[in-house]
Parts: C-alpha cells; sequence; structure tokens
C-alpha cells in the first residue's frame, strides 16, 4: 500500500462474478481487552485509521473522525510519536529500538507487521522481483513481535490477491488463494486493499463490490480468533482520469463493515496529477463526506460492537441482479438494519422482518424521513451504491 503501482494485466483474467448477494460473515465483537495496551474496549470504540500519515497533521485528522494512525514513515521516531502524543491521536507502528522504549506510552496501541507481503517482492531498482515473503517467515516475525510485546495486537496489511485471485503483482504466487489461511496466522488483525474505484483493470475497475468480496474471504480464512479490517480509497492514487465518488467511498465503507469488517483504514495518498501524500485533506467535498461518514460510525458504534441478530430479517430485490446486502444488530431492544446497494443500478427492496405484527414505525437514520412496516414487511428504493440504515424501536 505503501507506494501503489498499478500493473498492467495480460489478456486472460479470471472474472469474478456473482450472481447472487455474498452471504455476510458473523463479526467477531469488539475484543481488544485481550491486549492490555491495545486498542480501546470500550463499546463506544470501532477504528478508524488514516494509512502512513505525517504527525503533525494529526489534530486535522481528528478533526474529520479518525481515531488512529496506521504506520509512520522512516519511524516511529521520538519526534512523532511525541507530536501524536500531544495530539491525543493513537498509532499502530513498526517494532523498531525507539518504539521499544515507550512501552508504557498509550499512544501505542498496536504493532504493523510490514505491508503486502504476499505480493511480489522488489529485487532493487531495474532488477525486477522476487517472489512474496513467505507465509512462514511473517508467522516467525509475528512470534518474535509478540514475544517482546504481547500487550498490544498485531496487525498485517495484505494485498488484492485477498479479494482477487488473478492479480499479477502476487507474481509466482499468482492463483495460490491457500496462502492466505497461513498469511493470517502472522497477526492478530487482518487487514486488505483493493481500490476499484482507480483500478486500470477492467476487472476490478467500478466493481465495488470486490472490497466486500475481499473482507469476507479474508474472514473466513482468519477465523473467529481474529479480527478483520480492510482499507478504503478516496483519491486518484495513481489514475490520472477517475477516483470514486464520495456516494461510492460510502458505499465501500458499509459494504465493509455489513460483511464483516472491524476496522477502517483510509488509504489518503495520490500521485496522479501530482504527488500528494495527504490528498484527501485537500479535496472539500470528499473530506466532507469522509468527516460524515466517520462520524456517523463513531455514533453507531456501540451498535456495530453488539453482537449480529442472526436471521433477523430476509431481503428481496428487484430487479434480481442489483442485489441488497444487510447486516442486522440488537442494542438496547431496538433492531438495526444497515443496508447496501451492491451494483451501480437502482432497485427496490423488500425487507421481511420475523416474528413482527402489525404496523412499526422505522426510523432511517440521517435522512429525516420513516417507512411503515406492515406485519413485519416494508420496502425502500436503492439508487445506484446506495446506504441506507433503519432503526426499529422496540
Amino acid at each position: 500500500m505503501r507506494h501503489k503501482i498499478f500493473l498492467s494485466l495480460g489478456s486472460a483474467i479470471l472474472t469474478l462474478g456473482w450472481a447472487n448477494v455474498l452471504e455476510p460473515a458473523v463479526a467477531a465483537p469488539n475484543s481488544y481487552a485481550q491486549w492490555q495496551n491495545g486498542p480501546p474496549p470500550n463499546e463506544d470504540f470501532f477504528p478508524i485509521a488514516v494509512w502512513l500519515q505525517p504527525p503533525d497533521k494529526a489534530r486535522q485528522y481528528l478533526a474529520a473522525g479518525f481515531n488512529a494512525y496506521i504506520g509512520l514513515w522512516n519511524g516511529p521516531t521520538e519526534d512523532q510519536l511525541a507530536t501524536l502524543k500531544r495530539a491525543g491521536m493513537k498509532v499502530f507502528c513498526e517494532q523498531n529500538e525507539t518504539a521499544l522504549k515507550h512501552l508504557a506510552d498509550p499512544t501505542l496501541i498496536g504493532w504493523l507487521h510490514g505491508d503486502e507481503p504476499d505480493n511480489a517482492q522488489s529485487l532493487g531498482q531495474g532488477q525486477g522481483y522476487g517472489p512474496p515473503i513467505s507465509p512462514e517467515k511473517i508467522i516467525a516475525d509475528y512470534k518474535r513481535i509478540q514475544a517482546r510485546d504481547p500487550s498490544r495486537p498485531v496487525l498485517l496489511n495484505l494485498g488484492q490477491g485477498v479479494a482477487w485471485d488473478n492479480y499479477i503483482g502476487r507474481g509466482v504466487r499468482r492463483h495460490h488463494p491457500e496462502d492466505y489461511p497461513e498469511y493470517v496466522r502472522g497477526c492478530d488483525i487482518a487487514s486488505f486493499d483493493i481500490y476499484p474505484g482507480v483500478h486500470d483493470a477492467p476487472e476490478i475497475s467500478g466493481k465495488f463490490w470486490f472490497v466486500a468480496e475481499g473482507v469476507q474471504r479474508l474472514s473466513h480464512w482468519a477465523g473467529p480468533e481474529r479480527m478483520v479490517w480492510n482499507c478504503i480509497e478516496c483519491t486518484r492514487i495513481g489514475n490520472p482520469t477517475n477516483k470514486a465518488t464520495p456516494q461510492q467511498v460510502r458505499s465501500e465503507v458499509w459494504m465493509s463493515l455489513i460483511h464483516g469488517s472491524r476496522g477502517l483504514i483510509y488509504f489518503v495518498h495520490e500521485w496522479k496529477p501530482r504527488f500528494n501524500e495527504s490528498a484527501l485533506l485537500d479535496d472539500p467535498e470528499m473530506l466532507a463526506a469522509v468527516t460524515a461518514s466517520n462520524r456517523q460510525i463513531t455514533r453507531l458504534a456501540p451498535v456495530l460492537n453488539a453482537p449480529t441478530a442472526e436471521a433477523a430479517v430476509a431481503v428481496n430485490f428487484e430487479p434480481k441482479d442489483n442485489p441488497v446486502a444487510v447486516l442486522t444488530k440488537k442494542k438496547d431492544g431496538a433492531l438495526f438494519l444497515f443496508a447496501v446497494g451492491m451494483r451501480e443500478g437502482n432497485t427496490k427492496a423488500t425487507f421481511t422482518l420475523k416474528n413482527y405484527s402489525g404496523a412499526q414505525s422505522i426510523e432511517v437514520l440521517d435522512e429525516n424521513r420513516t417507512l411503515i412496516a406492515k406485519n413485519g414487511v416494508f420496502q425502500d428504493q436503492f439508487a445506484p451504491w446506495a446506504v441506507h440504515l433503519y432503526r426499529l424501536q422496540p
């Protein structure tokens, strides 16, 4: 993720098509309490992080609803950690000698275990690429990190191969998804990145459901004992003409959450039309949208951290090739339904709540409207990539 390069792809590419919507994964609850110095274990904390940003911009990110940094360039250094501490920003960083001197510092809430070891590794400028780092090495390094400080979780970020078997950037391990159950043994929190809004491959470009596909696959490989986070695009990155719209970014976010992600990492760098390491901060429209989304997720953190209400709702949609995915939660007696359109077309969704009779009023959160469910059934319209969040009071 550190310096994204979108590789040209060959013509023989496998397309991952969905005939039906993915079944959302059963997400593990917020269980950070197992680490004495890890992320806050309270129910109102949901990780919303930003990747590899200058510490002197931490207050700007806090104002935008972020609550953690992931990675520090050529660090951590004493100055970087002091700057983050003054700002009140938490960080996952590499476990270097400087960091090991600060084990009592609550600014440090986790360790970053490299980036995209599953991709082909550079042999040096002009020397081409070798194989990915082996899962065995990742596991061995994880054990060393853990031995030095077992009080914080270790986060491992993986590449596009999590969602896309045919990713050429995996080199000799292309089409080897069996590697991933081994990679995740080398971490406590597994993350990955794929960016359909700026992708140069027709098989991925504009197909935002690959984000949900990756979250679901990684959740399956990680199992209940490890958490899954994922990365979100919000800039042009390396694409001179395309980027995701604010609505598409919001859709990626809720596709992720609905399919089991327990934390978000925004990638905010941009290389085209010029290099800008903090491009989100210089994009007023996107920054406002991301800020609103972050604040909404923070308000809903106690709900997102609550147990999933299994089999609480059935969903039908028309047309059938425009699916809607739903996550249901119960909190303080209320039933919450979080829904996202998984395709670009307009969709009419019919929700059938189980064990409800009569008429119930349903609040559509942050949209200033209500719906009525009759005997547990209600309908709503979904524009392309739309997100609707519903609350049904007892």
